[in-house]
């Protein structure tokens, strides 16, 4: 038998990009021309702003306009890309996958030896896409070269309670090795749950809405985190050599964020797992909760007066440790696959330096139901794997537009979804410079794409 081969320890992300379009409708005005009650979005959602866009804007293009963004600023030519994995929910076609269409930006470089393909649930794509290239990189198939993961998806919903909880946005990773690449993965420390519910599906092809059962999908949200919880706390004890809790044994904790408000409860709901797992009495900040000590998971789960208790506890760790990374899912909105990632690359952002030699605790969901829980550690400095990021620029320049102008826009879409034989609607002149766009649609479908010049 060949001696097994030590883990390798020193790949991660090296560089990423985040693209957020540059339309936008307020949740305050969209709650009034809903005609809901004022704060039902904003208060009840915890949103802020919801990101869109167009029809001249598909999954496609915003993948191009990440990876082209990835790339360009990390400085690395095309041919040193051996892998460029995608994840998403957004289908454009049943047969030809995106990453295929990404591979336009290879041609120059004469670059046809790229390895991986696109994944697709829901939102764990991305999730999948990464797991998937840090493999191929710690394997005896890896040939020395880099590996990009994308994340995109549009999120939109027919009119009803979940259209406020879409978005849309891209993330492109650079995975690396070597001292450059400064977040790294934590050998041992994930967790996995999947089962099959139909929460949350897209059973109709010529639709581009899904089919969402609200309730149903946060219980398996839920449930699939506690499961993943109970495991990673049981393996982060083994190789911390001490009992693991969420408010000492992380720094920063990121959530699959379907709307802010999920994000709040859900760190509650580790701090409530915490609880059962102490002894009556052992920490302070329990004092105020010990009278439900006895209650089971599920039913807390259900409790509205249990989970208000451990929000309130909560809510000084929540702003520490989640909020550096949440604040971005409150401003562009649920955009799937790139959720968690969006977040990662706002905490870089937000804190620079001062997340190095820090541990970010990471739970991915996706519905139907796949679930992932895993950490990394930030061993370098931030500056080189953020880039010429400016997310706060970037949201101050887009256009806010009004909820007549969104729903008159995603109607635009509706007509057009599965359309052949046309040119796109929207207006080119509103996308930021360096954004890909979809240029026409042939008439057998075939999708053809441009680039808004650099100023």
């Amino acid at each position: 038998m060949a001696p097994s081969r030590p883990p390798v320890t020193d790949v991660g992300i090296q560089a990423m990009s985040l693209y957020i379009p540059r339309t936008a409708v307020s949740q305050a005005a969209l709650e009034a021309f809903d005609h809901t009650p004022t704060g039902k979005y904003t208060l009840g959602l915890g949103q802020a702003h919801m990101s869109f866009v167009s029809d001249r804007e598909d999954v496609v293009s915003l993948a191009l306009t990440a990876v082209a963004a990835v790339v360009r600023d990390a400085q690395i030519p095309y041919e040193q890309i051996g892998r460029l994995e995608v994840g998403t929910e957004t289908i454009v076609d049943k047969s030809k996958s995106i990453k295929t269409a990404l591979m336009q930006l290879f041609e120059d470089s004469g670059n046809a030896e790229v390895e991986g393909l696109d994944n697709t649930n829901a939102c764990y794509g991305g999730t999948a896409a990464l797991f998937n290239s840090l493999a191929w990189m710690e394997s005896s198939a890896w040939d020395g070269r880099y590996a990009v993961v994308v994340a995109a998806d549009i999120a939109v919903y027919e009119p009803g309670p979940a259209r406020p909880t879409g978005g849309a946005a891209a993330v492109a990773m650079l995975l690396g090795k070597g001292p450059k690449a400064a977040l790294r993965f934590e050998i041992g420390l994930r967790s996995t749950a999947m089962g099959n519910t139909y929460d949350f599906f897209k059973p109709h092809p010529a639709v581009e809405y899904p089919v969402v059962k609200g309730q149903e999908t946060v219980d398996t949200f839920v449930r699939a985190m506690d499961d993943c919880y109970d495991r990673y706390r049981a393996r982060a004890k083994l190789k911390d050599g001490r009992p693991f809790d969420v408010a000492t044994g992380t720094d920063y904790v990121i959530f699959h964020a379907p709307f802010n408000k999920m994000v709040v409860k859900s760190f509650a709901r580790l701090l409530f797992a915490d609880f059962l797992a102490s002894a009556e009495g052992e920490k302070e900040i329990y004092k105020d909760v010990e009278r439900w000590r006895g209650i089971s998971r599920d039913r807390a789960h259900y409790d509205r007066e249990v989970i208000a208790a451990f929000v309130k506890i909560a809510r000084p760790m929540y702003e520490r440790q989640c909020k550096p990374a949440a604040w971005i899912g409150v401003e562009i909105g649920n955009c799937y696959t790139a959720s968690l990632y969006s977040q990662l690359a706002a905490l870089l952002y937000e804190k620079g330096d001062e997340v190095v030699g820090k541990r970010v605790l990471m739970y991915s969901f996706g519905s139907g139901f796949a679930a992932s829980m895993f950490s990394m550690r930030v061993v370098g400095e931030v500056e080189g794997v953020v880039g010429k990021m400016q997310l706060r620029e970037v949201l101050r320049e887009r256009v806010v537009t009004t909820p007549e102008e969104y729903a008159k826009c995603l109607e635009r879409r509706e007509e057009n979804y599965c359309r052949v034989d046309y040119v796109p609607e929207g207006e080119v002149e509103e996308l930021f410079p360096g954004t890909f766009y979809l240029k026409r649609v042939g008439k057998q479908g075939e999708r053809e794409y441009d680039l808004v010049p650099f100023r």
